[in-house]
């Protein structure tokens, strides 16, 4: 992997496996991990993030978790997206749902749906311990151009994606809605918006983290089609069938 920079060069630092993978049972993750920061952040995040890396913080990391290459970068390249029957309807279904793009600024009202969020859907997850302050700092420490799409109807928050904004795409950070609404396919809604507002701006990608085959938590992003999945040989269509096996632990 070539990086271009002017400046020192980056320092990479692998995380011991301590942690028990979020995504596939009896499994521990390991992290490739670098800090960004200085007058290059802003190209450099784009170069890493077309390198199959994600954002959180001041950081920058890809999974490297041994003979385990389950996670798979993806993104919806936005020219050719078709959208499918259900994600037509569900487009329909929320016409009344309006979107905005925000400064990073934590509020109550977002933590409010962000805590009954994380309650609902990840309890058992290290977030669902995330004070206002730590949610702050997810949302407002980025060395890069982060902004918040804001979802609303009626004026009420039923949906938020913290997002990174690129020189050819959209980053969907993190996102989360109102778990009241789960028939609503607020996710759904949400990344269909991204891929509307990209096209607005001429932007070619949305990149949606990874997709891992066989994770009920991961697995609906390879509904999105066409995607394309990072590999050894560049970006390229996804194959679900040629997706790289999860090691046993």
């Amino acid at each position: 992997m070539f990086i271009r920079q002017s400046t020192a060069p980056l320092r990479f630092f692998r995380t011991t496996p301590a942690l028990r993978c979020p995504y596939l049972p009896n499994r521990f993750e390991t992290k490739l991990v670098t800090e960004l920061g200085g007058p290059d952040a802003l190209d450099l995040h784009d170069q890493l993030t077309d390198a199959g890396f994600r954002r959180s913080h001041h950081y920058v990391y890809k999974p490297l978790c041994g003979t385990c290459q389950a996670c798979v970068p993806v993104r919806i390249p936005v020219a050719d997206f078709a959208p499918s029957r259900s994600q037509r309807r569900t487009w329909r279904a929320n016409a009344a749902v309006g979107g905005a793009v925000v400064p990073a600024m934590a509020t109550s009202e977002q933590f409010a749906l962000f805590t009954r969020y994380v309650t609902a859907r990840h309890g058992d997850g290290d977030m669902a311990e995330m004070d206002f302050d730590d949610y702050r700092a997810m949302i407002e420490e980025s060395p890069v151009d982060t902004q918040l799409v804001e979802l609303r109807e009626s004026g009420r928050l039923i949906a938020a994606c913290l997002t990174d904004w690129l020189g050819n795409g959209i980053s969907a950070v993190y996102s989360f809605f109102d778990p009241r609404l789960r028939r609503r396919a607020l996710g759904v809604q949400t990344v269909m918006w991204l891929v509307e507002e990209a096209r607005r701006r001429g932007l070619p990608y949305v990149y949606l983290g990874y997709w891992i085959a066989g994770s009920s938590k991961m697995d609906y992003k390879a509904s999105y089609s066409p995607l394309e999945a990072l590999g050894a040989d560049g970006w390229a269509p996804l194959l679900p069938d040629a997706a790289p096996a999860a090691a046993a632990s």
